[in-house]
């Protein structure tokens, strides 16, 4: 059952209910009313008979005879009992036989007041009258056909439209139900048209801010960020099988070169450290772009563990002049608390490494190998390790696109590289928690900004 069913079924049932809460209010006051006012017709009737029947000694018999036929409407099978009770209170056997005996006694008891009775259609209306005869009781009673039958025409109008009314509830909540629901359908059969081969398909967004205009903000930012990751995989793919396909082309070549004809040993040594060179240079690809992968993760399966920053930062130093002997790092440690026990990351010690390392290792690479200040500070319980050159520096309008994979800057095609280790280094500091920011100014040199949270380091016990 869909919702847009439910919807108008639910509003079906509650509007129902309340219908039939009041047309069964209508219909017991109705019928209270119309069995009250026959009621007090039947009442005047008993006292003006009382009056007729024991005062015709001390009034006018003839008026008593005018009011009864010029102003009371004649009932239907109208008749009116005069009772005697004995000198015990017991009514005389001569009482009508369709009256029970207890309302009999129940008028008696009442002592002037009416009591009343009916036997379906026949109501009646019973008083005491105390005479210098004797006591009596009073009693008229008439058939109530004309109530009864204008609350049997209500029952069949009350029922009929009851009938006529869930139809048209019914009708008015589908109604209601697939105006609510038509942008929802309309969202969904334009949805059904998007797939991956047209993600630049987006939603027409309006100007409301209900519920369904929310939705289609966030559908459409999603499909943003949808395509942006399947651009970026395709980029990624895209530059990844070009980066492998040049050194396995040369690596073939010089096989094929090598062994088209008999050559020295001098020429066959030549091919063989022109492969290795490719080999090295493909297998530092592959490792680049395993490692870029495993980054993609949130880091759950990792090793953690607290983490010195400071030496961390020595071990990075240590690492880069091994590959640049000629680099000059410094490290200023100026701007640290007094307290350097409590520089501690939570982190994967190794990915830190490769992080920080590469950011460095270009510091070094694109300024050949003029100065390279590496700062660290703390502050609001966060390290910030700030690394600038005196470089090439980075083109402003592609600032924005140095993290993405495989991109080099326009200015790089005099430098060897394969555009991962930025890229690889803002992967791993977000599996940090932490940020990358990089400033840059051409032929000026380039600061990167490394943030990350701080933890307190474990106490043992």
């Amino acid at each position: 059952m869909t919702i847009q069913t439910k919807t108008t079924l639910l509003f079906t049932i509650l509007t129902l209910t309340v219908f039939l809460v009041l047309t069964a209010t209508v219909y017991y006051f109705s019928n209270q009313f119309a069995y009250n006012d026959f009621y007090k017709r039947l009442e005047l009737r008993a006292r003006i008979a009382s009056k007729f029947n024991f005062e015709k000694d001390h009034t006018d018999t003839k008026t008593f005879k005018e009011i009864q036929t010029q102003y009371l409407e004649k009932l239907a099978d109208e008749k009116t009992h005069i009772v005697k009770l004995s000198k015990s209170g017991k009514p005389l056997p001569t009482f009508p036989q369709e009256l029970p005996l207890s309302y009999l006694n129940d008028i008696r008891a009442a002592k002037g007041s009416t009591v009343y009775y009916n036997d379906n259609l026949v109501h009646y209306a019973g008083i005491f009258y105390k005479d210098e005869t004797g006591d009596f009781l009073v009693i008229e009673s008439a058939t109530n056909s004309y109530g009864a039958e204008i609350i049997a025409r209500l029952r069949s109008i009350l029922i009929i439209t009851l009938i006529c009314s869930i139809a048209l509830i019914y009708s008015v909540g589908m109604y209601f139900s697939r105006s609510t629901f038509r942008p929802f359908l309309d969202v969904t059969e334009k949805v059904k048209k998007i797939s991956e081969g047209n993600l630049q398909l987006r939603l027409d967004e309006t100007q409301a801010s209900d519920e369904m205009a929310v939705l289609i903000n966030t559908f459409n930012q999603m499909l943003d960020r949808l395509q942006t990751a399947f651009e970026s995989q395709n980029n990624f793919v895209s530059n990844a099988s070009h980066e492998l396909r040049t050194p396995l082309t040369a690596i073939v070549a010089e096989t094929d070169y090598a062994l088209s004809k008999e050559r020295s040993t001098e020429d066959y040594r030549q091919s063989l450290q022109h492969i290795m060179q490719q080999s090295e240079k493909l297998q530092h690809l592959t490792k680049g772009l395993l490692s870029l992968a495993q980054t993609g993760f949130d880091g759950s399966k990792q090793q953690w563990e607290n983490i010195r920053i400071d030496q961390l930062l020595f071990d990075v130093k240590d690492n880069v002049t091994e590959i640049f002997p000629q680099s000059k790092i410094t490290i200023r440690l100026d701007h640290l608390p007094d307290n350097t026990d409590g520089i501690i990351v939570c982190g994967n010690e190794d990915l830190l490494k490769i992080a920080i390392g590469n950011i460095v290792l270009n510091a070094c690479k694109y300024s050949d190998n003029k100065p390279v200040d590496a700062a660290l500070a703390v502050h609001n319980k966060q390290v910030m390790i700030k690394i600038t050159d005196q470089g090439i520096g980075i083109p402003e309008e592609e600032i924005q696109n140095i993290k993405n994979p495989f991109f080099r800057a326009s200015n790089t095609s005099g430098f060897e590289g394969h555009g991962i280790g930025l890229p690889l280094s803002n992967n791993i500091i977000k599996m940090h928690k932490g940020t990358i920011a990089v400033h840059s100014k051409i032929k000026q040199g380039t600061e990167v900004i490394i943030i990350l949270p701080l933890s307190q380091p474990q106490v043992s016990l």
